[in-house]
């Protein structure tokens, strides 16, 4: 047992002792409420609280804590322990607790009751003597219990009544008999009433009501009653015994602890629990609903830079206004705190007015002292009917999750945005995540190939080098392109173990090729995301690999994007310099796509460029009626090609021209001095195991078509 549960078995036996009678000695009552404390404890922490909690409260009273205040020392010693850790399942045992130890006490209030019956009435046909010693008894026990007694006639009369029940009303015994039992029920009240009813008629025996009722002064007790029908001899109704337990303490104990168990502590609004039931009890129904999910923009920057005080000050003004004006008490929608600066609002019809009317209580200035606070938010709509009949969404789960993902759209448009859920979207952004989901065990189990295109000479259509270009090749056989995963990895991380896998896995296959071809020269050209330039260690890597491969590092080529190179900072620069100085070329790819400043590229480690797919295939574009189908070409974008070639040159940068698709396109490159081209003209992208047959010869239509063939 540890430190914390025997530290808190100790208070409670200190706080329980001090409500009076205990019923054990004081060290086996530490250790018995020690156990207890763990139990609960447990359960804080762990699954199952309601069930740990009903436990205790049974203990207590099967072992004899049954005086009024038991209870609620119990409670103060174990409520702060339990919510410090974890509020909702702290919450949730305690209010078991409480809601267990009120049964076990009412049941145990109930058989004591039999008992006062059976010594009252059941006696009838023993001597006189023994009827006037159960009378006594039952005297003394109707004079002296703890809990409130009455006695009715059938026909609703109070006949007598206890002190404990005067005590309870703040009545006298002869203000009680002055009326009749319909004084003190509602008429509104139509379960106690037909109870009543069927035991003054003899058609039920018994009943167990929990009811509020109102005092004189204008207070509320709450009670837990039990009414039994006694007989005369002959059957019929006689008395209708009443049994009276003051439940005020526990009745607001539980309401406060469902309370916290349902509503957020910071801003007072239903919390999650309490909208999912919400939602659910609303699909149930059948009622149309409408989700908007409301994400405040920036938060953390008046965290950061105000405090966490106005931030929970913006959260606290941001709710009320919500609750207000959209919420059950202004336009009768439920508005629910998610969590952080998450906000959502459940609506039963249309949503998109709500969720402007939304923006523009967010967008309201908050004033928190000398500050005006303004934020705004984005928000994602889902309504019910148009999710489930076009993407099947049918749960609270699932039009949660459709919301999530809208809203996210929303915050990817910019600030002050609604994002309406779009069925097709989703179901990309669920296949995409799904395809993050599955790539890590792929490349764990060797589902990803290397293809190679050939980088071509111009002047002789010889192939100097290929570039290495990943698939990912499923076991049913399909294959998934790199614009579809690439993007995933470079956004989860995966991204760099897959590249140095890549780069691993051509240099491997470059060796097996000059082993193959020693006398043709070759280099290798490998694609290198923005994010494992920033890794600490990708220089180290390179040189791993290329130690253990045994390739060379001026036969390897590494390509960044254009906007990869220009946006990087001071460390990936020093990086892409040390691959340098080790003799490895560095390629600007997708070159023209950004907006590169020339004269820059002095300064940057680079050795080549690759012209991106539109400035070969532009000037081309075009075809002019009158030339039989022949090539025409935009003079303009062939003035701009042959320019950009030339500065390269000017530069001291390789020139390779990308989609090259047509002769005209490669005649036109060769007359601009371009060095090297890839595309489809020399050949796709192959297995290693063809590359061999294009590095013996020219590469053109013909061979490339007899690659494919193969």
């Amino acid at each position: 047992m540890g430190d914390d549960a025997q530290a808190l078995g100790a208070a409670w036996a200190t706080a329980i002792q001090a409500a009076g009678f205990v019923p054990l000695p004081g060290r086996e009552l530490h250790a018995a409420l020690a156990q207890r404390a763990a139990t609960m404890l447990d359960a804080a922490a762990g699954a199952a609280p309601a069930a740990a909690g009903a436990e205790v409260g049974r203990w207590l009273v099967e072992t004899g804590f049954t005086h009024p205040a038991a209870l609620d020392r119990t409670l103060t010693a174990l409520g702060p322990p339990l919510v410090a850790v974890d509020p909702h399942r702290g919450g949730e045992a305690l209010g078991s607790l409480a809601c267990a130890y009120a049964v076990a006490l009412q049941e145990r209030t109930r058989a004591e009751q039999e008992r006062i019956s059976a010594a009252a009435f059941a006696a009838r046909a023993a001597a006189e003597q023994a009827r006037w010693a159960s009378e006594a008894r039952f005297g003394a026990v109707f004079a002296d219990a703890a809990i409130g007694i009455a006695v009715l006639t059938p026909d609703g009369r109070v006949v007598e009544v206890n002190r404990a029940l005067c005590e309870m009303f703040d009545l006298s015994a002869e203000e009680f008999v002055r009326r009749t039992v319909d004084y003190y029920v509602p008429e509104d009240d139509h379960e106690y009433r037909d109870a009543l009813r069927a035991m003054q008629e003899g058609e039920r025996e018994n009943a167990r009501l929990e009811r509020p009722f109102l005092r004189d002064d204008g207070s509320t007790i709450w009670t837990d009653t039990v009414l039994s029908l006694v007989r005369a001899p002959d059957g019929t109704p006689r008395f209708v015994v009443v049994m009276v337990a003051d439940v005020t303490d526990r009745h607001r104990l539980e309401t406060s602890l469902r309370h916290q168990a349902y509503h957020d502590p910071l801003t007072g609004l239903p919390n999650r629990t309490l909208f999912f039931e919400r939602l659910e009890s609303a699909l149930a129904a059948g009622r149309p609903v409408g989700i908007c999910y409301l994400d405040i923009d920036d938060l953390k920057a008046v965290n950061d830079t105000l405090g966490h005080d106005v931030g929970d000050h913006v959260l606290q003004t941001v709710a009320q206004r919500l609750d207000a004006e959209i919420g059950e008490a202004g336009s009768g929608h439920l508005v629910a705190r998610m969590a952080g600066d998450e906000f959502v609002v459940l609506v039963e019809g249309p949503a998109d007015d709500v969720a402007r009317r939304a923006l523009e209580v967010v967008r309201r200035a908050v004033p928190s002292g000398p500050h005006r606070v303004v934020v705004s938010a984005g928000v994602g709509v889902v309504e019910h009917v148009d999710a489930a009949g076009s993407a099947g969404l049918t749960t609270a789960a699932d039009l949660m999750k459709a919301a999530d993902t809208t809203l996210h759209w929303a915050k990817q448009d910019g600030r002050n945005r609604i994002a309406r859920f779009d069925a097709e979207r989703h179901r990309a952004a669920v296949a995409r995540f799904e395809l993050s989901a599955r790539m890590p065990v792929a490349l764990e189990a060797g589902e990803f190939v290397v293809d190679y295109q050939p980088l071509v000479r111009l002047t002789d259509q010889h192939a100097v080098g290929v570039e290495a270009l990943v698939r990912w090749q499923q076991p049913g056989g399909d294959r998934v392109g790199p614009d579809a995963f690439i993007p995933v990895a470079e956004e989860t991380g995966l991204i760099v173990p897959l590249g140095k896998w890549v780069l691993a896995e051509a240099c491997r296959q470059a060796v097996r090729w000059r082993e193959e071809l020693p006398d043709t020269p070759l280099f290798v050209s490998v694609n290198i995301a923005a994010r494992q330039v920033r890794e600490p260690g990708v220089v180290d890597d390179v040189a791993a690999i290329l130690a253990d491969t045994g390739w060379p590092a001026h036969a390897l080529q590494l390509e960044l994007t254009e906007s990869a190179l220009m946006g990087s900072t001071d460390e990936p620069l020093d990086a892409l310099r040390a691959l340098a100085n080790m003799g490895v070329r560095i390629a600007i790819d997708d070159f023209g796509t950004g907006y590169s400043n020339l004269a820059y590229l002095r300064t940057l480690p680079v050795h080549a460029l690759k012209l991106a797919g539109p400035f070969v295939s532009r000037p081309f574009a075009s075809r002019d009626p009158a030339s039989d189908g022949a090539d025409a070409c935009d003079e303009v974008d062939l003035e701009v090609l042959a320019l950009l070639i030339e500065l390269a040159h000017t530069l001291g940068l390789s020139v390779t021209a990308e989609v090259v698709e047509t002769a005209a396109q490669l005649e036109r490159l060769r007359k601009f001095g371009c060095d090297t081209g890839q595309g489809w003209y020399f050949a796709p992208a192959v297995p290693a195991a063809q590359v061999p047959d294009l590095l013996r010869g020219p590469i053109g239509p013909t061979t490339s078509r007899a690659c494919e063939d193969r």
